[in-house]
């Protein structure tokens, strides 16, 4: 049973860090087929379009590469030929992925693919992320109860997660860990196993207490998932339930006996009922992890993350041609940045919270969420696309009378879904430029801008 529980619990994690990596590689081939449609000619406006494409899609680390291997970042460019393995290549011909070591001990997963791009007149030839291996153990990290430990490891036993794996491993080289606990015969299957990407169990006695492993590959990572359970864990759920059922039963003990065959199966479908409430536990511990995942916790609305799950449903629904009323509201604040330098990021943060009230109050009818540290965006359907025109006037009012009160101020600038658009970006993007052009009109009232009055 702690077999079967185990191999169920190492197949949805890494089904979840595979899911990860498709995702980041989807993601990047939109942000490139954007960013090649704005038609660049500065290293400025590529450094402000990688920075939009890493917040709404959150890409940790984007950067793209050009034919000189020089990387181009948010905030810098620098030579990648010697820090980015997959640089080596002449060409590269598919999508790589491989694990870095950078500033010391700190892992990250790196995911590239090859992109032909042109901009600023120099041809682009990929782009990549790089994802922070602690982001990856907190999206695994499920409340067990202490009774299942996990841990992340290369092909030669290296612990490339730092977890804990139970007190004989802990987070030592699982190879040196396990010499001399298991027959030569099994430690060198099980060394074969991780060369090879296998699966497999493993089980070895400490002090009296039978522990049990079971390891899975994640695909194309060069990675082993390994998950542990303490064999009394099943057992107490095996002596809890025998005991119940003896005690409701004790007329049957004899007829029990006759057709023990029976009863261990029985019992073989109850034990893996506890193992399947064991998971379905852990699927309610994920909707919690996702929801506090999903929630900004300085305003308590929705976060990027939520947005972006939002974006994806919605463009799936714009493909199918089953949505026809939307609206995509941007709005930013003015003055964020004077208010943290004069008077201190509590006040910044505060100047937030009044914005998000702000705009939660008039938006009632639409789905608001914070996507950076000055920006919202509100997406209007139903109620909220029919009502839109007057909520648009009424918040417009507002702010223009908050700038006479010194209160807080904010840009606001909307399109709708057209016949023409294939996904809410194209939306997005109408309403960005509109809102630009309310900050220049609000500046000219007398709001703050990024700097000064």
């Amino acid at each position: 049973m702690s077999a079967f529980y185990l191999e169920s619990m190492a197949d949805r994690r890494a089904r979840t860090i595979t899911n990860l990596i498709s995702n980041n590689f989807d993601y990047m081939t939109k942000a490139v087929s954007v960013i090649d449609d704005e038609k660049i000619e500065s290293q400025e406006e590529l450094r402000d379009a990688i920075g939009r494409m890493k917040m709404l899609l959150s890409l940790n680390g984007f950067a793209l590469v050009d034919e000189d291997n020089i990387v181009y970042t948010q905030y810098t460019t620098y030579t990648g030929g010697s820090r980015h393995t997959f640089l080596a290549e002449e060409t590269m011909e598919d999508r790589m992925i491989s694990t870095v070591f950078v500033y010391g001990s700190s892992k990250e997963l790196c995911l590239a693919i090859p992109i032909d791009i042109k901009i600023m007149g120099k041809q682009f030839k990929a782009c990549f992320v790089q994802i922070d291996i602690k982001d990856i153990v907190s999206l695994l990290a499920f409340d067990d109860q202490e009774s299942t430990h996990f841990a992340l490891y290369s092909t030669n036993g290296g612990n490339i997660s730092e977890t804990e794996l139970g007190p004989l491993i802990g987070t030592q080289n699982i190879f040196d860990a396990t010499e001399g606990n298991i027959s030569e015969e099994k430690w060198n299957s099980f060394r074969d196993d991780f060369a090879n990407n296998e699966r497999g169990t493993l089980s070895f006695t400490i002090n009296g207490v039978l522990d049990t492993i079971f390891y899975e590959p994640v695909p194309d990572t060069g990675w082993e998932l390994v998950v542990m359970i303490r064999e009394s864990v099943i057992q107490d759920q095996f002596h809890e339930i025998s005991e119940k059922s003896i005690a409701a039963n004790r007329t049957q003990i004899l007829f029990l006996l006759v057709v023990a065959t029976l009863f261990a199966a029985i019992l073989f479908y109850m034990l893996r009922r506890v193992a399947n409430d064991k998971l379905d536990e852990e699927k309610e511990n994920s909707k919690v992890f996702k929801s506090m995942a999903s929630t900004d916790s300085l305003t308590g609305i929705r976060n990027k993350h939520a947005y972006m799950e939002a974006e994806s449903q919605l463009n799936s629904r714009i493909r199918e041609g089953s949505i026809d009323n939307l609206a995509v509201v941007v709005c930013d604040i003015n003055g964020l940045k004077y208010v943290n330098d004069t008077k201190g990021h509590a006040a910044g943060d505060q100047l937030i919270k009044d914005a998000s009230a702000l705009i939660c109050d008039l938006f009632d009818h639409g789905s608001v969420y914070r996507t950076g540290g000055d920006e919202f965006v509100v997406i209007l359907q139903g109620k909220g696309y029919d009502t839109r025109n007057e909520v648009i006037e009424a918040f417009n009012r507002q702010v223009e009378e908050n700038i006479t009160k010194n209160e807080v101020v904010v840009s606001i600038g909307y399109s709708t879904l057209s016949s023409g658009d294939e996904q809410v970006h194209d939306v997005f993007e109408r309403a960005d430029q509109m809102m630009y052009a309310r900050k220049k009109e609000l500046k000219s009232m007398g709001a703050k801008t990024r700097e000064h009055n």
